[in-house]
């Protein structure tokens, strides 16, 4: 890590290196909303699709901003990734695991948010369009659910056996 922390590596990427905190604090903290945003519109997804709701501009902006917020969160965890030090050096602690930290961050981690925020924008759009109220709630409510278990999995929680984090990063 002192390797990247020095000032002779390039010009400029001290700066780089200085939002890596801030970025992986950001990313830390955001994950909170992602999960809330989605348990909420799964929520109403639920409600709606029983009958309990009705389709009106207030679900529909909670819709919008839940796929906002995570491809908020993909946008901060791409720009992590290009600079993660873990990501960077991927084999060099243990090559002669198939499954370490490095493997999880470069690419079940990647792939798996990628995934879910792709299933988000699906179930977003799907439900914008359909015809009956019903229908807008079983997509918000498949969909979202598909993508909140997929991001359950590929969060590091500070149990998992693949790579242990904190539940907020501090700054």
């Amino acid at each position: 890590m002192s390797f990247f922390l020095s000032k002779s590596i390039l010009p400029g990427m001290q700066i780089i290196l200085n939002m890596f905190p801030i970025l992986i604090f950001l990313h830390s903290l955001w994950r909170w909303l992602v999960l809330g945003s989605l348990g909420y519109s799964i929520y109403i997804g639920y409600r709606g699709k029983t009958g309990k709701l009705n389709y009106n501009a207030s679900v529909n902006q909670w819709r919008h901003w839940t796929a906002t917020i995570a491809h908020v969160q993909l946008l901060l965890g791409m720009s992590l990734y290009f600079q993660s030090p873990v990501v960077m050096f991927q084999m060099l602690d243990s090559p002669g695991k198939l499954l370490n930290e490095q493997t999880f961050f470069r690419y079940y981690h990647l792939g798996m948010m990628m995934l879910a925020v792709v299933l988000i924008t699906i179930g977003s759009a799907k439900a914008k369009r359909q015809k009956t109220d019903a229908e807008k709630f079983g997509m918000m409510l498949t969909w979202f659910t598909l993508a909140l278990v997929i991001i359950i999995i590929a969060i590091p929680w500070p149990f998992s056996p693949l790579a242990s984090r904190p539940f907020v990063r501090p700054l």
